[in-house]
């Protein structure tokens, strides 16, 4: 008998939240993408579930055609039988809480069924669910429609991929009427005035439009070199970038996360020390969820005369003082206050080869000449979107750990070191090619097929933070008259801190950013 065979390695169980098949006013664009992913799944013979306890709360709907016409949508789903109950583990309740309602119970039974691997994925567009999924570290087979689409089709030669794209333009330039502002009419009165005064005054902003033409993200920013007096307490005078709006509807492109990565890029070029936005906070808020995974944290209120309820004000210091990382770790350092990292003896160094067609997939940033932020837009490959990035290699090393830094060697055409990482974590010896997708799927350049030729061999599986390219390429040459090589970089090569500060200093990493 073979151990394996092709058809049963590629087998995932995708557990379906059923709320998301249900359909909901307003929500068209989610289900036509919905019906995109299952055809997918289907052509790839994937097991799509459905949870029995979703089964049980549909049944409770007082509304009898409803209820009726719920039912027979769900009858086309395999149910999950014998699906893993959270009452019979103590220590996942522990993690995630006890459940308040009947609700939590469902979303807990649903994500527990991912914790004790009776599915691969979960499907959902639960904000709730995904962030239990973080705190029990299996946020990466908890997916959003889109994240799951563009996953899966990769293997799908036919499908056509419409990598997201970025554009710098004014107000001006944008249709007040868009959709996208509608939630932002409702919680002030004034929007409209206050956007005809902006785009007169030529403000700039960065947006992704759909095919349709319609605004799937925008984000509009300013300047500002003054205080605060109206915040609670007041802003102190200082040089700060405002983020004024920033509404992200297409979250699956990890697009939100490419916003904010520009807008740190667009502070350190032009000497901005704090990034800030202000928010009505709500439960289960998108945008405060994925600013505060990098570095913004509330200082502050706002309280307006037309609603009770005070407007947030979230700060993220770019430029940072060693007060400020007094008795953090090298990780915490890294990702609260990223892009500064921490590069003292504490932690290990590691030359990384990548080979020039994953590293233009993996770093789709990288300036091959001296690129402005106003030029910085176009198409762009959705791996490449992340700061969050994951590296495959069958590298015999077990040194490297959270916190160790990555200096990536692009072979073939530069042959040089060009970019520098910090690993958030790493696993090793993986070869269940399914295992190593479920951890990389959101942020790998590889498609199923080539992680199962890659995972015949034992694999370390390394996810890492992107923080800088370097602004002179290291070559090959300068790299062996250091001595820095002794001869090609073919797999990964631990240095040791004098030769570290010898790339540093070559390479030309900003100062200002390394604490030792």
């Amino acid at each position: 008998m073979e151990k394996n065979s092709h058809r049963a390695r590629q087998l995932m169980r995708i557990l379906i939240d059923t709320n998301i098949l249900i359909a909901r006013e307003n929500h068209h664009i989610i289900e036509q993408e919905l019906q995109t992913l299952l055809r997918v799944v289907q052509e790839l013979k994937h097991e799509t579930l459905v949870h029995p306890k979703s089964i049980e709360d549909v049944r409770r709907d007082p509304n009898e055609i409803r209820r009726n016409i719920t039912l027979s949508k769900l009858n086309t789903y395999q149910i999950l039988e014998h699906a893993p109950r959270p009452s019979t583990d103590p220590s996942y309740i522990e993690k995630i809480g006890n459940p308040k309602n009947i609700n939590d119970e469902i979303d807990d039974s649903l994500l527990f069924a991912v914790h004790k691997n009776a599915v691969n994925f979960l499907i959902t567009e639960d904000l709730g669910i995904q962030k239990k999924a973080r705190k029990l570290n299996i946020s990466d087979r908890v997916l959003k429609i889109v994240e799951a689409l563009d996953l899966f089709k990769r293997d799908i030669p036919r499908a056509i991929k419409l990598p997201p794209s970025l554009q710098g333009t004014t107000m001006a330039n944008l249709d007040i009427e868009d959709s996208i502002f509608e939630s932002l009419r409702e919680d002030y009165p004034d929007f409209n005035i206050w956007y005809t005064d902006k785009a007169r005054e030529g403000r700039n902003c960065w947006i992704y439009r759909r095919n349709d033409g319609s605004l799937g993200a925008v984000l509009i920013y300013k300047m500002e070199d003054e205080a605060n007096e109206n915040a609670r307490p007041p802003l102190e005078k200082k040089r700060r970038l405002k983020i004024a709006t920033m509404k992200v509807t297409y979250v699956g492109y990890k697009i939100g996360e490419l916003l904010l990565k520009l807008s740190f890029e667009y502070a350190i070029k032009n000497n901005i020390s704090e990034i800030y936005l202000t928010h009505f906070t709500r439960k289960d808020d998108y945008l405060v969820d994925l600013i505060e995974q990098y570095g913004f944290n509330k200082v502050s209120t706002i309280h307006r005369d037309w609603t009770e309820q005070p407007e947030d004000v979230y700060i993220k210091k770019i430029f940072i003082e060693k007060k400020d990382i007094r008795d953090l770790t090298p990780l915490d350092i890294s990702k609260n206050f990223y892009p500064n990292f921490y590069d003292g003896i504490k932690i290990n160094k590691f030359i990384v080869p990548i080979q020039p067609e994953y590293f233009r997939l993996l770093f789709t940033d990288f300036p091959i000449r001296q690129t402005t932020i106003s030029e910085f837009a176009g198409d762009f490959i959705i791996e490449g979107n992340t700061i969050k990035k994951a590296y495959l290699s069958h590298s015999a090393s077990k040194k490297m750990n959270p916190g160790d830094i990555l200096l990536f060697y692009r072979s073939g055409d530069f042959k040089g070191v060009l970019s520098l990482g910090v690993i958030e974590n790493v696993e090793y010896d993986m070869q269940d090619p399914n295992e190593i997708f479920s951890i990389v799927g959101k942020r790998t350049v590889y498609s199923f097929a080539e992680i199962e030729k890659i995972s015949q061999e034992k694999t370390t599986v390394i996810i890492f933070s992107h923080h800088f390219h370097f602004k002179t390429i290291v070559e090959y040459d300068k790299l062996l008259k250091e001595k820095i090589l002794t001869g090609p970089s073919q797999s990964i090569t631990e240095i040791d801190q004098e030769k570290y500060l010898k790339i540093k200093k070559l390479g030309g990493i900003d100062e200002r950013f390394a604490f030792d």
